[in-house]
């Protein structure tokens, strides 16, 4: 049984978008051009949005989508992904926390600076500071 595709927070661009990149199904059209599809592709904008929303890249969605095309449950593939998220989540956070020590470093730095005694070959003593 086939249906039109309803769902308010997936647009038509999206809908279509998703066609052309194989995460839907080619749609089956009614007289008037409306795209029909099955009950499982009416699940798939839905879990698509979940996916996204956990961290998953439409790349990794697909293959999602392909280990459960084989017949086989894709929750250990799921769980590889997003621990891998979270390894790179942490990794960015660790950046991140550098960073903000050195901007904090450097806004202290910039309060002690006297801009007419700022020689015009450093071109910023706050960035590039001697010893």
């Amino acid at each position: 049984m086939t249906q039109r595709l309803t769902c308010r927070s997936v647009t038509a661009k999206t809908i279509r978008y998703y066609e052309e990149i194989g995460l839907l199904p080619p749609a089956e059209r009614e007289a008037n051009g409306y795209r029909l599809y099955d009950r499982g592709a009416l699940q798939r904008p839905r879990f698509v949005q979940h996916a996204q929303a956990a961290g998953l890249s439409l790349r990794e969605i697909m293959q999602v989508l392909m280990i459960r095309f084989e017949g086989r449950a894709p929750c250990v593939h799921v769980r590889e992904r997003l621990c891998h998220h979270l390894e790179q989540i942490e990794a960015r956070r660790a950046e991140l926390r550098a960073t903000r020590r050195e901007l904090q470093d450097l806004a202290r730095h910039a309060e002690t600076v006297d801009p007419a005694s700022c020689p015009e070959e450093v071109i910023c003593s706050i960035l590039v500071r001697e010893g």
